[in-house]
């Protein structure tokens, strides 16, 4: 019995991950091994080829940013690169702004490590397509927060 439920069980997880499959990349099913390198490189290189779409329109560039948000994993930088080319070909700076700020968050605690490298990597690209970073904005430090009630009274 509990044999048929784990079976049952482990079908349709394969099941759900297969319907999260972004199907406008292109991509037809989702292999379960462990050969990460050579799909993590065709993952990439879909991604990259989407946003280079010479006539991409604001709806395809938030649709793919979206489906890369949902997963769990950091876009590499050559992903971030063609996005902001993207965002630049629709004329939408809010649209790379934004991006650059949910691909920060989704750094979360190894952000110290993982978001100066990305920076580093897309920072030349950001300055030839005239698109501000996070830190130059301010949007990395919040505007308008109050302070917590437990720092009120120490003062």
């Amino acid at each position: 019995m509990l044999r048929s439920v784990a079976s049952r069980c482990g079908s349709l997880m394969i099941a759900a991950t297969r319907s999260r499959v972004p199907q406008h990349i292109g991509a037809t099913s989702v292999r379960m091994s462990s050969h990460g390198a050579a799909d993590a490189e065709e993952f990439d290189t879909r991604y990259e080829a989407y946003f280079n779409k010479p006539d991409i329109d604001g709806w395809e560039v938030r649709k793919a940013m979206n489906d890369l948000h949902g997963m769990d994993l950091i876009p590499e930088p050559k992903i971030l690169i063609a996005a902001m080319k993207a965002c630049r070909r629709i004329n939408d700076h809010s649209l790379a702004v934004r991006y650059l700020e949910a691909v920060k968050d989704k750094c979360a605690t190894e952000e110290h490590k993982i978001w100066p490298f990305i920076m580093q990597e897309i920072q030349p690209t950001l300055k030839e397509l005239g698109i501000s970073s996070v830190e130059e904005m301010g949007y990395d430090k919040p505007e308008l927060a109050l302070k917590s009630v437990y720092d009120m009274h120490d003062e």
